[in-house]
């Protein structure tokens, strides 16, 4: 997360993923043994946020990767907490966490070759691509900082960080408070953060200790890691709106025990997988699966959470990377698999990744989730078939093989298209999928003479 001058004028921000506070409550797939040749990795969308979270039995530990856009001395982060965070329970995290578990999880483009036609073992049907599953904030002065009913309840430095625990009996003096003791908030805070004040919750408040973070000699911010009690299963993701100028996207992964993990308050839909796309897709699968997921987006809505991927971590299929180890669970906040444990026992946890694109008035409340019990492995994969390379007149199946893959790549062009809202004619003319004339009369007559 590249640190880069702001291009209007410097803004604070409450990043929708770093307020990723999650107050938590509440058949078996085919294998695919492909070989895999691309993913596309959560970097690509604009203004992007990763959380993960690791939740069992109650417990749960929110990892918050900082995207931050500006000055370092403008940053502020602003979390509510259903308690009071002792400085045990929070941790710097490490930046690779969250790369391993993208490429892990990772849309992804499998390869596979179509066999010899003129071998007495081939697979005599070339099937078609598989259904696609389309499916001015209130600025009070004057008042001491008593008067505001703001409360320190702890203050700590935390690598890079410094960081309070605030409790409030009301939002505006939050908001006062804040701005006081120079936290660069957006307006309309107060607002905001009313719900979150009436529900009796803390305040997790950081902001960067720019001497510390010189010293690290990073370009960007350290994740932030804490842990803590709570029987809701939610992502207050509207707190990080306040200052929005587009839409926004969160990746979420959700590391449980039992299942595949699903929002209880939007539509959950799984994106479109298991179809077939030209070959020259290869050269650009990370914009190609944008460019679907933007597509996606237009038809279900923005609000609509997506499922990119389910699956246990003891394993995967084709993989875009290898599981995490036990060790590398640990670090994401995987609590119930013990130090030193086998690498073996990663298939205790599974992770469900959830991609949403939203603004401020398509996202009207925070995002609640449940775990089910689902443990059908899925994922969204996308599949290259390499036709075979021989010649049409090598024997006599081998005509009618290549005219079923000519058949096959036009579905692969109307396939694209549907799926991006592309060209179906430009897509036709990258394929090189020549007008065919029909076949003349005399052809099957006499096929030597072709």
């Amino acid at each position: 997360m590249n640190i880069t001058p702001p291009a209007r004028r410097v803004r604070a921000i409450l990043l929708a993923a770093l307020l990723a506070t999650l107050l938590a409550a509440a058949p078996a797939a085919q294998a695919f043994c492909g070989f895999f040749v691309g993913k596309a990795d959560a970097s690509l969308g604009n203004r992007s946020s990763q959380v993960i979270v690791a939740r069992h039995d109650g417990k749960t530990v929110v990892s918050m990767l900082n995207e931050y856009r500006g000055e370092l001395a403008q940053f502020a982060l602003v979390v509510p907490v259903p308690q009071v965070l002792q400085r045990g329970q929070i941790r710097v995290g490490d930046r690779r966490t969250f790369d391993r578990l993208d490429a892990f999880t990772a849309p992804r483009l499998a390869e596979y070759h179509d066999p010899d036609p003129c071998s007495p073992r081939r697979n005599k049907s070339y099937p078609a691509s598989a259904a696609m599953d389309l499916s001015a904030a209130k600025q009070e002065r004057g008042r001491p900082d008593s008067a505001l009913g703001v409360a320190v309840e702890a203050r700590y430095t935390v690598g890079e960080y410094e960081i309070v625990i605030l409790s409030a009996k009301e939002s505006d003096g939050l908001e006062t408070w804040l701005r006081r003791n120079g936290y660069k908030i957006p307006a309309g805070a107060s607002a905001a953060l009313r719900p979150y004040v009436m529900q009796g919750m803390k305040f997790f408040v950081a902001r960067v200790d720019l001497a510390e973070h010189a010293k690290s000699g990073k370009a960007w911010l350290s994740p932030l890691q804490f842990a803590f009690d709570s029987p809701k299963f939610m992502l207050p993701v509207r707190l990080g709106m306040l200052n929005a100028d587009g839409p926004q996207d969160l990746v979420v992964y959700l590391l449980t025990r039992q299942g595949r993990v699903e929002t209880t308050n939007y539509r959950t839909v799984r994106m479109p997988t298991d179809v077939d796309v030209p070959g020259f897709v290869r050269d650009d699968f990370g914009a190609t699966y944008a460019r679907i997921f933007d597509e996606q987006v237009r038809r279900e809505g923005r609000g609509t959470v997506f499922t990119e991927y389910f699956w246990d971590m003891g394993w995967c299929d084709p993989c875009a990377a290898n599981p995490l180890s036990t060790d590398e669970l640990r670090d994401a906040g995987v609590f119930w698999i013990p130090a030193g444990a086998p690498t073996g026992s990663a298939q205790q946890a599974v992770v469900t990744r959830l991609h949403l694109r939203y603004t401020r008035e398509t996202l009207p409340e925070d995002l609640a989730f449940q775990e089910t019990a689902d443990r059908a492995n899925w994922q969204a994969r996308y599949v290259l078939r390499v036709p075979w390379a021989g010649d049409e007149n090598a024997c006599p199946a081998a005509r009618p093989y290549f005219d079923q893959v000519r058949e096959r790549q036009e579905q692969e062009a109307a396939t694209l298209a549907t799926l991006t809202g592309g060209d179906l004619a430009a897509i036709r003319e990258r394929m090189n999928l020549a007008r065919r004339e029909p076949a003349r009369w005399w052809e099957a007559l006499w096929p030597a003479n072709r």
